[in-house]
């Protein structure tokens, strides 16, 4: 007998003990009860490790691209690619090859102008077309990039309308320095510019993309000098790839060309004229260029296209303009002339004067909706033949005595260079080039700038005097006025 009783401390442990010690503390054996357990274990880290992955893929999209969640050796690596982060990396990309234009223009001594204030040269005395003294005056305001350097200058896309009638240009850097321009091209049909500074110290140019790749509802953003207030940014989508829209080169509300533009929504205003828009990689695709101002229009911008810009600019570059063909004449649309016709014809006795007696709204004789075929000079005065010392050109006041069914073409009001030298005169309609039938001045122009060359020959049908003629020659190319 043992000094105690209770088996607790007894040295003797029964059968029945151990069984129950075995069972309980798990005591390990040679057998299957240690694997049981290591099964146990794993599945338990297996089921944990796919909850985890399970959470996180329900916050991250399951996203299996080369920027997904890693985890090497341990090491988890999460990077979140916020897409604003695109926007702020694109326009640092761009931002400093922005440049803000000004359009300085001469004003007459001892006036105050109508320009915005004074620029650096606006105390300069340049000479006047009377003799008189007169100084430079900011007239006008826009944008532009530097989209390339070569041998030491920096060349700057813009628009035309952004440098129109202007005598000096001055582009200031995303750093405020203001540094003289020189024109070396400008084309008032496609409203492109292009400008040449010097490229000391500029780093930065801006890459030119391909348009052709946008899709409608894609980020965009505009770049420039909205009401002076250089270096803006605002952000929209695309809202129409490819938008054609009418456009009076004249500015006489008569429309005789059209533009494919990319519609935007981003906010454009005066002063973002020649900036560039930019995707959210940093390249150009457009040149921002005009918007839809009237009473309950919103976020209707446009910008020209950079597959259609970039041939212009080259153009540019290479000649300082547009090589294009030249017919040369001078025209009204039939269907605008028949229309006033009708109308005096309807007017009350004693109030018979309109277009047909003479010069209308003081444009120096040219009729409203009379334009030149080739767009240069196409509003006052464009009706007279450069230097020829002519009389104002007017709307044929006699009958043209056309046939019954001819209601479309176009009005000759002047001929000039080979159209003149093949026989074209004043009050001719033209109804055909080549084969083409031809209803407007737009339709004149597209055909003559899209289907012909310099050099090619052209057939030209018209009417005289009630009597279809024809008569066929070269076209030639526009030589400065």
């Amino acid at each position: 007998m043992s000094l105690f009783d209770d088996d607790f401390y007894s040295t003797r442990v029964s059968r029945r003990t151990r069984w129950e010690k075995d069972r309980t503390a798990g005591v390990r054996r040679s057998g299957g009860g240690g694997r049981s357990t290591l099964r146990i274990a794993l599945t338990s880290s297996l089921i944990s490790a796919a909850g985890v992955a399970l959470v996180f893929g329900l916050f991250t999209g399951f996203d299996r691209g080369s920027d997904a969640v890693k985890a090497v050796a341990g090491i988890t690596n999460v990077s979140m690619n916020d897409p604003m982060d695109k926007t702020i990396s694109a326009a640092a990309k761009v931002r400093p090859a922005v440049v803000s234009i000004i359009n300085e223009q001469a004003m007459p001594a001892g006036t105050n102008g109508s320009g915005a204030g004074s620029s650096d040269g606006g105390g300069d005395a340049a000479a006047s077309g009377d003799g008189s003294s007169s100084k430079l005056e900011q007239a006008a305001l826009g944008s532009g990039f530097i989209f390339e350097k070569v041998k030491g200058k920096a060349h700057i896309i813009t628009n035309n309308h952004v440098i129109a009638d202007a005598v000096a240009v001055k582009a200031v850097l995303s750093d405020g320095e203001m540094r003289d321009a020189k024109i070396i091209g400008k084309d008032e049909i496609t409203d492109l510019a292009v400008l040449e500074i010097d490229a000391s110290g500029i780093d930065t140019v801006a890459q030119i993309g391909d348009s052709e790749d946008l899709r409608a509802g894609q980020w965009v953003m505009a770049i420039g000098n909205p009401l002076g207030l250089s270096d803006s940014l605002s952000m929209g989508i695309v809202s129409k790839t490819k938008r054609v829209i009418p456009v009076s080169l004249s500015q006489d509300g008569n429309y005789d060309w059209e533009q494919e533009v990319i519609q935007i929504d981003a906010s454009i205003n005066q002063g973002n004229s020649g900036g560039p828009l930019i995707d959210l990689d940093g390249h150009v695709v457009g040149i921002n260029s005009m918007k839809i101002a009237d009473y309950g229009v919103e976020g209707v911008g446009f910008a020209i296209p950079s597959h259609a810009a970039m041939p212009i600019v080259q153009s540019l570059l290479e000649h300082g303009k547009v090589l294009r063909p030249y017919l040369g004449v001078y025209t009204m649309d039939l269907s605008r002339y028949l229309e006033q016709q009708a109308a005096m014809a309807n007017a009350p006795q004693g109030d018979e004067a309109g277009p047909a007696d003479g010069p209308a709204d003081g444009a120096d004789g040219l009729t409203p909706g009379a334009s030149a075929e080739d767009g240069a000079g196409a509003g006052a005065g464009a009706g007279v033949a450069p230097g020829d010392g002519s009389d104002d050109v007017m709307a044929p006041q006699e009958d043209l005595k056309l046939p019954d069914n001819v209601h479309d073409g176009v009005i000759v009001l002047q001929a000039v260079g080979p159209a003149e030298e093949a026989g074209l005169k004043y009050s001719d309609v033209i109804v055909k080039l080549d084969n083409q039938p031809i209803s407007s001045t737009m339709e004149l122009r597209k055909y003559l700038y899209g289907e012909k060359s310099i050099g090619d020959e052209i057939k030209v049908t018209y009417y005289r005097d009630g009597e279809k003629q024809t008569t066929t020659f070269k076209l030639e190319e526009k030589t400065e006025d």
